[in-house]
């Protein structure tokens, strides 16, 4: 009989729980998440033993690279239970860290003005990175604002229609139209 190695599973597991992630928050419970959350932490102990095997600027670079990764997949995780927005810009702030990060260990490989170069186009890199999350975050709050414009404006229009109704038809029509729009009572 065969059966799936834990490790494997963890693998599966990450790689699953990132591929949701990207789309959309999860929210599963308490002990998935927990239960979720060891499996990732036991996966990049065992990357970062994996690392300490080797030497030199190899072993520093596989490091940072393990860090990232995890800091990512918790982060991911985190999201994928949460939802909240928060949650989201810890997510993407983590992606831009790690990736800095990385960019800026493979940079202690060289000297002079090429050193100095290759770290300013890493903090470059993630500066950039920030102003779009920034930009992502105002976009997304003026199509919740025009959204909800439109709705509005939608409703009034529906209202006004309602108000050629008389008694029920009138009150199942508005009831109908605060629902289809969005709108309190």
């Amino acid at each position: 009989m065969y059966t799936l190695k834990p490790l494997y599973c963890a693998g599966l597991l990450l790689a699953t729980l990132m591929t949701v992630g990207n789309a959309r928050a999860a929210n599963f419970s308490k002990p998935v998440y927990e239960g979720a959350r060891t499996e990732v932490k036991s996966r990049f102990k065992l990357e970062r033993e994996t690392c300490e095997a080797r030497s030199g600027e190899d072993r520093s670079l596989c490091l940072e690279v393990a860090k990232g990764r995890e800091k990512i997949a918790l982060a991911q995780l985190e999201y994928n239970y949460s939802g909240s927005k928060k949650d989201e810009t810890d997510l993407w702030k983590a992606k831009v860290e790690a990736r800095y990060e990385v960019e800026r260990r493979k940079c202690e490989a060289l000297s002079g003005n090429d050193r100095d170069v290759c770290v300013r186009a890493a903090k470059t890199a993630r500066d950039k990175s920030e102003a779009d999350m920034k930009l992502a975050r105002k976009t997304d709050a003026a199509i919740e604002d025009a959204d909800e414009a439109h709705l509005k404006a939608d409703y009034r229009l529906a209202a006004e229609k309602c108000d050629a109704l008389k008694g029920e038809r009138k009150d199942v029509c508005m009831a109908s139209a605060k629902a289809h729009y969005q709108q309190g009572w």
